[in-house]
């Protein structure tokens, strides 16, 4: 599954410098070990057209560490492809593939 989230310019830059390998997060959706984030950058409340994706490799929702309703998910940045071909992105300087939102599908196959 692939969970598409918001995420403001400060936030998503580190994400895709490599930097930030993790997201703070409602537990608001069925989030699961194997599943995908994709983190659509925003500012000033509408998308920029980037994002990134990133599969969920740790889900931390012990309330001891976390807010209550909340989860911290551990997060590996990788790329998109299809059989036979690839879409295309812009490498950030840490090698994180940044795609143009309009351009993914989000839907579950």
């Amino acid at each position: 599954m692939i969970h598409a989230l918001k995420t403001i310019r400060g936030y998503f830059e580190d994400s895709a410098a490599g930097i930030k390998s993790f997201e703070v997060r409602k537990n608001d959706r069925p989030y699961s070990l194997g599943d995908y984030v994709a983190l659509n950058e925003v500012s000033g409340g509408e998308y920029t057209g980037r994002c990134t994706l990133h599969k969920i490799v740790y889900i931390l929702h012990n309330i001891e560490y976390c807010k209550e309703g909340y989860v911290i998910l551990g997060l590996k940045p990788c790329a998109i492809r299809t059989p036979g071909e690839s879409i295309e992105s812009i490498r950030s300087e840490s090698g994180v593939p940044i795609y143009e939102r309009d351009k993914l599908d989000y839907s579950s196959k």
